[in-house]
């Protein structure tokens, strides 16, 4: 039988929960019996997380190589960077040092990848503004991924039991979304959600495209988006036999595919699609970069400073992340 796959997590910010949910899922949950995984990160801040955590009795295994790794069920392996002064970060503050370390867990991970000495990447969170402070000019995780991938077709895809979201734009400010709706980034999206859809589901999608303005424009009386970019966006779609309806209105659009009516939504933009979803699939979610040449998923949630060491993280998007992951490795 071929060997499970090798699933790298990403520690993400050391002031935030990453460390306490990392211990949770590699205590609480069977994620060793589906896949052999291991942290990238900080052995000492995975301790912390361990006894933050209350999940003992556990430890951790510093390693500087993949080939090191245990997969022993009583310990962690963390491939340690030793890149971060812990004594210099404040949980729950906004801390340069940190913000500069989860990235390089991340450049970490991405080379493990692209070298196939991992299957697949799991990111918890990192916190966007300690990542800009510390040099990094990026909008976040998915845009380091593409940027070291040198991937341009790409989307952000959220799913969960109920429902699946796909997301044109990602984070850029508000006044910014409508230049971006372009007919060949709903297009890329739509072939992208299709894609996936079809690997992890065996079969073809039914996929709702939600309008940018109100009443998906109301025939160009509210905008001209719907007119211009987005039906024929659909409409290539359709000619490649894609399953696909719209621009229908995004104050409906969610309520039909929660009732069952579609498969996936393609919202234009982040809190377009974010509110709605993470109010029916918040913490039970996976985030999944798609497109890419490597596996990559995430947590549904942030780096979660206000509750940092009271030991409410909660696990569950992490461990539903590791599964999804070790899926895609699989199939990939």
């Amino acid at each position: 039988m071929p060997e499970k796959p090798i699933v790298a997590v990403t520690m993400g910010d050391a002031a935030g929960i990453g460390p306490e949910i990392i211990a949770k899922a590699f205590a609480k949950s069977n994620i060793k019996k589906i896949c052999r995984p291991i942290v990238i990160g900080d052995s000492e801040a995975v301790r912390q997380g361990i006894k933050i955590a209350g999940v003992g009795p556990m430890d951790v295994n510093p390693i500087k190589d993949v080939k090191e790794a245990k997969y022993n069920p009583n310990f962690i392996d963390v491939l340690d960077l030793d890149n971060i002064d812990l004594s210099k970060v404040k949980s729950g503050q906004i801390n340069v040092e940190a913000g500069r370390a989860s990235v390089e867990y991340v450049l970490k991970a991405i080379d493990l990848a692209m070298k196939k000495k991992i299957d697949a990447i799991t990111t918890a969170p990192i916190n966007k503004f300690a990542m800009y402070k510390a040099g990094y000019n990026y909008e976040g995780h998915t845009e380091i991924l593409a940027d070291k991938t040198k991937t341009k077709d790409y989307a952000m895809i959220f799913l969960s039991d109920s429902l699946w979201l796909a997301l044109v734009t990602t984070h850029i400010a508000l006044k910014h979304v409508p230049k971006h709706v372009t007919k060949e980034k709903i297009l890329s999206t739509i072939k992208i959600v299709d894609s996936l859809v079809k690997t992890l589901r065996l079969k073809k999608a039914k996929i709702a495209v939600a309008g940018l303005n109100p009443h998906a424009g109301e025939n160009g009386l509210f905008g001209k988006e719907e007119i211009r970019e987005i039906k024929p966006a659909i409409e290539e779609a359709k000619k490649l036999g894609i399953k696909v309806e719209g621009p229908i209105s995004p104050d409906a659009v969610f309520y039909l595919a929660n009732a069952g009516m579609y498969d996936v939504v393609v919202a234009m933009y982040h809190d377009q699609g974010l509110i709605p979803f993470k109010l029916l699939s918040f913490n039970k979610s996976v985030n999944v970069t798609v497109g890419l040449p490597i596996v990559r998923t995430s947590v549904d949630h942030g780096t979660g400073y206000d509750i940092v060491g009271k030991g409410w993280a909660n696990p569950g998007s992490l461990i539903e992340a590791i599964k999804v992951a070790t899926l895609l490795a699989e199939r990939k």
